[in-house]
């Protein structure tokens, strides 16, 4: 099954469900295969019940600004593009509130599935 995406626009926006301890959140993320970890709102984290500060586990994410140590955790339950990854690895970052997005797709969720990109028809296709 394909989903559309608007190809007009500068990046590849999917809707992206993720499922913690205290709920769960539909968020807007982009398809990004140049990163290597999946990125998501601080924020957002602390809304479905975790605390990203707590973690003990962090990785050196490079930014515009330079280097920061972002925490690293396991959340419950990672879905998009018909896919769930259950106990999926992300790494909380802080993204300006003027974003447009609540975080970034990266290679970690990808790898081991076809993906193609239909610039023409601005279809994903994910199997």
């Amino acid at each position: 099954m394909p989903w559309k995406f608007d190809s007009e626009k500068g990046l590849v926006l999917i809707s992206v469900d993720l499922f913690g301890p205290s709920g769960s959140s539909q968020t807007i993320m982009a398809l990004d295969t140049g990163a290597t970890h999946t990125f998501i709102r601080i924020e957002v984290l602390e809304e479905i019940g975790y605390c990203p500060e707590s973690s003990l586990d962090k990785v050196t994410v490079a930014t515009g600004g330079g280097e920061v140590y972002a925490p690293v955790l396991k959340i419950d339950s990672f879905e998009a593009l018909g896919r769930k990854h259950r106990n999926f690895s992300v790494t909380a970052v802080s993204l300006p509130r003027s974003a447009s997005i609540d975080g970034v797709v990266g290679l970690d969720f990808l790898r081991g599935h076809l993906l193609t990109l239909d610039f023409q028809e601005g279809l994903i296709h994910f199997e």
